[in-house]
């Protein structure tokens, strides 16, 4: 694979290596009792408070009478049916909120002067590497994914996952994508991009701080049923691998935004002229 000459590219991943991707300026690092707080106030406005609701949804699908199969896990609903244009108020509203943590790590980064966002490789430096890379990536996993779904969904362990519920107005795709975008930046730039940066400035192992984003993956997934854990799990290790490799989150940005708005616009053409796609 093409070596990444990006600003930061020689830089050690965080938890590899002397200088764990610091910058010039690790001297004035906060103590790490403050990034450690840091990083847990940036997990409960994101993905930790996710995780803990997923976990408590899946609790009531569990509890529930009949099989997680015969339940439903919608992602993309209607917030005022019957009013297109507060629905479309309400989805843009949801999507712009949801990625206020992004803005609040680009911050940090840049009040830590390791150039912000830059930092864990989500810029502009190389878009043709991006979604290259990414591109190849989601073609990998996307496959394999559904195929991992439909097949926890058959054994009953995981819920029936309805990508979008969406009515049919004109802005409908357009939402389904930028929801997808939406998704792809927040997760890959907390979940890998700065946890494993803040774990690294922390002391972790690569290993342990390996296992830690993949099962916070996994885990605000759960509300899917266990093939959703486990295939995030799954996702979410080799995500890791690959960011150590590339010393990039652009390519995983790419190749998340591009599985899931394949997921959420093939089910708004397909759903229902199929007879393989569980529809709920």
């Amino acid at each position: 694979m093409d070596s990444d000459t990006s600003p930061g590219a020689g830089a050690d991943v965080p938890g590899e290596g002397s200088g764990a991707g610091a910058g010039p300026d690790a001297s004035q690092q906060p103590a790490r009792s403050v990034l450690r707080s840091e990083t847990l106030i940036v997990l409960a406005l994101s993905v930790g408070a996710s995780a803990v609701s997923s976990l408590i949804s899946f609790i009531g699908s569990l509890t529930k009478p009949g099989g997680l199969k015969h339940q439903a896990a919608t992602l993309n609903a209607s917030h005022a049916p019957g009013r297109p244009w507060l629905d479309l108020a309400w989805q843009l509203f949801g999507i712009a909120t949801a990625l206020v943590p992004v803005a609040l790590v680009a911050h940090l980064l840049m009040r830590e002067r390791a150039g912000g966002l830059r930092a864990i490789g989500f810029d502009r430096q190389r878009p043709g590497f991006d979604l290259g890379r990414g591109t190849g990536l989601a073609a990998a996993i996307g496959g394999s994914g559904l195929l991992l779904y439909l097949g926890a969904r058959a054994a009953g362990v995981n819920l029936t996952v309805v990508p979008e519920a969406l009515p049919d107005v004109w802005w409908k795709i357009p939402v389904l994508i930028a929801s997808a975008v939406q998704n792809a930046v927040l997760e890959e730039v907390i979940v890998v991009g700065y946890l494993l940066r803040r774990l690294g400035q922390l002391g972790w192992t690569p290993m342990a701080a390996l296992v830690a984003s993949s099962l916070l993956r996994g885990s605000y997934h759960l509300y899917q049923g266990i093939g959703g854990f486990l295939g995030n799990m799954v996702m979410g290790a080799i995500f890791v691998l690959l960011y150590r490799r590339w010393r990039r989150v652009g390519p995983l940005v790419a190749a998340h935004a591009l599985i899931d708005t394949v997921a959420f616009v093939g089910y708004a053409v397909l759903a229902g002229r199929v007879g393989w796609l569980p529809t709920g």
